[in-house]
């Protein structure tokens, strides 16, 4: 999700977004740009390796539910389903969505919506994921915050690194010419450590990075790429960081079956509603 300047600022022209109620989502013609450059030998290159990355992470299994934040056209939803979890993604943007439905179909449950008002009851899901969505939230903490709160077992989070090569040449195209990087919000680990914590103190975070070269050069040098160490590596191009989440309490949603009658003298917990008091 996006928030800025008017649709008919230049800023905005052939980039492939539009504006619903001061936010910017994606439309379609950036839905079908990035399932395209999927298919592309350096896309699928890249591709895998930050799935690698998300896996070694989070180590989704079969059963658990998983919740994907900013899910885009559905690519790392049919990743988890296919380890054999319920998969449920939520986006702004009705092209993203769409797609991700043709992909998925009945597979996937979807909602419209964004990630710093999440529609989930609190310790819904067993993983929940932020991939390259933090980037374009309105308040990325706020994000965190709300993926902490319907999670009951771990928060993935794959964020643009702003110090990489990747990052750095992304970062110029935006300064040249309109493109979704302008909007986008590149991260140092530092940032994400801290956003984390300020939520949740005294967690293990691991984490880990990729794609360490130029985008051009996945054609000659991949063994180079491979060779580079990937935990607390703070140089690669995809961060991803991993952290538990416990809670103490959860919200019971249940509804009420049974309707009882109690008198001022029974100090019992009471199942159900209270039908009337003596």
């Amino acid at each position: 999700m996006l928030r800025g300047r008017s649709l008919e600022s230049p800023l905005f022209s052939g980039i492939g977004i539009l504006m619903k109620d001061k936010t910017v989502v994606f439309n379609e013609e950036i839905a079908a740009s990035y399932d395209n450059w999927l298919q592309t030998p350096a896309g699928r290159y890249i591709d895998g390796r930050e799935k690698s990355l998300i896996l070694d992470l989070i180590a989704p299994r079969g059963g658990e539910r998983v919740l994907d934040v900013g899910c885009g056209t559905g690519d790392h939803l049919l990743l988890f389903r296919r380890k054999g979890c319920d998969v449920t993604g939520i986006d702004p943007s009705p092209a993203m969505l769409k797609l991700a439905g043709e992909k998925l179909g009945s597979r996937a449950d979807f909602h419209l919506g964004c990630a710093e008002d999440l529609p989930f009851s609190d310790n819904e899901f067993d993983i929940v994921t932020l991939i390259t969505s933090l980037e374009f939230t309105d308040d990325p903490e706020a994000a965190i915050a709300e993926a902490i709160r319907v999670c009951r077992g771990r928060v993935f989070l794959g964020v643009l690194n702003k110090y990489s090569c990747l990052g750095l040449s992304r970062r110029i195209l935006g300064a040249k010419r309109p493109s979704i990087y302008n909007h986008a919000r590149f991260f140092h680990i530092g940032e994400l450590n801290a956003m984390i914590r300020n939520n949740l103190q005294g967690i293990r975070i691991r984490w880990g990075s990729v794609i360490f070269l130029p985008e051009s050069s996945y054609g000659f040098a991949r063994k180079l790429e491979e060779a580079i160490p990937v935990m607390k590596n703070p140089f690669g191009a995809f961060f991803g960081l991993s952290f538990p989440v416990t809670f103490t309490y959860a919200t019971i949603q249940e509804p009420v079956r049974q309707s009882v009658k109690m008198t001022a003298k029974n100090r019992e917990p009471v199942p159900g509603a209270v039908r009337g008091m003596k």
